[in-house]
């Protein structure tokens, strides 16, 4: 199967050629290397992906449920992420994980959960050594879910697990982005994740609330230049490491 690659590979290993072609489908329109508003042949992306247009059809499913794209005869058409959109999502990410930070300030909090939330953030810690920007990603949405799950709420959970691939995207793309263009900002995503784990343990609200909201903002505030700009996108989007 050719794959573009935009997506990492390593992280699909044990996928079916559905999720395989959904995962590349959906890093490709985030990352507007399919532009808005073009169309996606099942017959081309069939040849293309060198599979049978069943995992196609399926693909342009999961990613109509997304937004991503609007299901055409025989195909789709992209209607991909503006920045108003991208704002919208970080809003529902913030409700969510509010939600589920003020839920924890009245639970009884288990030791394991803060000793899995420091092992994720020392996996971090050894990325950003590494530079590996993926697999900070990749651990910076673990802490995240980790976190979500912790109150074993079903339909918060029902929320994340809709949200989370196009969330996943965006982290990819903007640490990427910030590994190439500010390196030295990993220490303050690091910091403001030890903050949580602080936080969370001595049910801090005032210091949780500070804690919480400056992670967020610091996210906002720093992923600007990258949505705006093709050429930064562009360059994040075939990042290998």
């Amino acid at each position: 199967m050719y794959l573009k690659g935009l997506y990492p590979e390593k992280k699909l290993l044990d996928s079916s050629i559905g999720q395989v072609v959904v995962a590349d489908l959906r890093m490709r329109i985030i990352s507007k290397d399919l532009i808005n508003g073009s169309t996606l042949s099942e017959n081309k992306l069939s040849e293309e992906y060198n599979v049978s247009r069943s995992p196609i059809r399926d693909a342009l499913k999961v990613l109509e449920k997304e937004g991503l794209v609007q299901l055409r005869r025989m195909g789709a058409k992209v209607v991909g992420i503006t920045e108003k959109d991208i704002d919208e999502i970080y809003d529902v990410r913030l409700i969510i994980e509010s939600f589920v930070f003020n839920h924890l300030l009245e639970a009884d909090i288990n030791d394991e959960l803060i000793k899995e939330l420091n092992k994720i953030l020392e996996m971090m810690k050894v990325a950003f050594k590494y530079k590996d920007a993926d697999e900070f990603a990749f651990k910076d949405v673990q802490f995240h879910e980790t976190i979500i799950h912790a109150i074993n709420h079903r339909y918060i959970s029902v929320l994340w697990s809709n949200i989370k691939p196009i969330v996943e995207c965006f982290i990819l793309l903007d640490m990427r982005h910030r590994m190439e263009e500010n390196y030295e900002d990993f220490h303050r995503v690091i910091h403001n994740h030890a903050l949580l784990i602080q936080c969370i343990q001595q049910k801090d609200k005032k210091m949780m609330d500070e804690a919480f909201y400056k992670n967020f903002k610091d996210v906002k505030k720093n992923s600007d230049g990258l949505w705006d700009d093709p050429e930064s996108l562009k360059k994040a989007s075939e990042y290998r490491g």
